[in-house]
């Protein structure tokens, strides 16, 4: 059986034998912070993935950790969950966004990815050493596995993702380390900049310089053979021929792969496409949960816990992640409740229908509560 068969046995039911991890980290508490786009970008990378009318993930296969849900432990136990559920044939894709650390002796410097409970006075114990993190690689049986690396660097000031005020924290992601991930079959490691670059977030821009080109390609910019795939050579030549030409001299995503035989596919390539199965129906149910989304954070800036309304619309808080910002929370709940999840008595009209019941007159509310669509 050949490399492609799994993904051209899937191109018109959707990517349902692809997995992702998507992690990001901006609201560091004990290192400087960094911009929103950090989180912009989890997001957005989430639902290109998770888009039938982009990429064709099954959305339960696609986990996502932003600030507070991107503790150590955290990645830890999606890390060993993917090494669980991905098979050999089975596309994987790992991307992190936040920032990286540099550790041990300067002239062999050990990477690290830093979680949102990293301790800069105990750095080599709450972070994930790059050891551990080709040991979770490894663990992965996936031969098609993409690890997706945008990590601020050291000495980044204004609209750079790093900050001179890094705590004593010696930040930045070093490419010997990512020779040494990138070993094993069919493993990929795609950096957003060379260590002795930046990775850029242009003003007004609301996603990473990086990610932004990432998800460009993604969402069908980058050339394909035209049979539905998108493979991860298209990936990488189009990042970097955009990247380089926003920020020329500046900045230069790096590939490293050991032993890569097959341009393998990574995607669907449906580039927006509509059809009946995800047309523009499709379109007004997604607009409309962003619009819950919205108002929910608005009137429950907390998350789902304020004033107990996923409970009382007949949910289970327990079945939620609620590690971040209220936004986040809302988030992480909503996709758990389109997902069929988030408790077995709460539904999008109940929670609306409670919601509307603490706030009778929002017109907004009123009006998504006489279109049961997205139930």
């Amino acid at each position: 059986m050949s490399m492609d068969s799994p993904a051209n046995s899937e191109k018109c039911t959707g990517f349902s034998r692809a997995h992702a991890l998507v992690v990001a980290v901006a609201a560091y508490p004990n290192i400087s912070p960094l911009p929103a786009m950090v989180t912009n970008d989890a997001r957005d990378i989430t639902a290109v993935l998770t888009s039938q009318a982009h990429c064709g993930y099954d959305p339960r296969n696609v986990i996502m950790l932003l600030d507070g849900q991107a503790t150590l432990e955290a990645l830890r136990h999606e890390l060993d969950a993917l090494a669980g559920r991905a098979g050999v044939d089975d596309t994987v894709v790992i991307f992190f966004s936040g920032h990286g650390a540099l550790l041990g002796d300067p002239s062999n410097r050990e990477s690290a990815l830093v979680p949102i409970d990293c301790d800069p006075s105990d750095l080599s114990a709450t972070v994930l050493l790059e050891a551990e993190f080709s040991a979770a690689l490894t663990r992965i049986k996936a031969q098609r596995l993409v690890v997706f690396i945008d990590a601020c660097h050291s000495g980044g000031a204004g609209c750079f993702k790093g900050s001179r005020d890094a705590k004593s924290v010696d930040l930045g992601f070093s490419e010997k380390s990512l020779v040494r991930l990138a070993q094993g079959s069919g493993r990929v490691l795609i950096a957003s900049s060379r260590a002795s670059e930046f990775s850029l977030v242009m003003a007004g821009a609301s996603n990473s310089l990086f990610t932004q080109h990432l998800l460009g390609a993604l969402r069908g910019d980058a050339a394909t053979e035209g049979d539905g795939l998108i493979r991860i050579f298209e990936v990488f030549s189009h990042i970097a021929e955009k990247v380089r030409g926003a920020a020329p001299g500046r900045q230069h995503p790096i590939f490293k792969a050991s032993d890569l035989e097959n341009n393998f596919p990574i995607a669907l390539d449906r580039g927006g496409a509509k059809s009946a199965a995800f047309g523009v129906l499709g379109d007004n149910r997604r607009e409309e949960w962003r619009q819950l989304e919205d108002i929910l954070t608005d009137l429950y800036p907390i998350g789902p816990i304020e004033q107990d309304i996923w409970a009382r619309a007949g949910g289970d808080v327990s079945q939620l992640r609620l590690n971040g910002n209220g936004r986040a929370n809302w988030f992480a709940a909503l996709r758990s409740l389109r997902q069929g999840g988030g408790g077995a008595g709460i539904h999008r009209s109940t929670l609306v229908k409670t919601a509307l019941g603490d706030f009778p007159h929002h017109r907004e509310l009123a009006r998504l509560s006489q279109n049961r669509a997205g139930d």
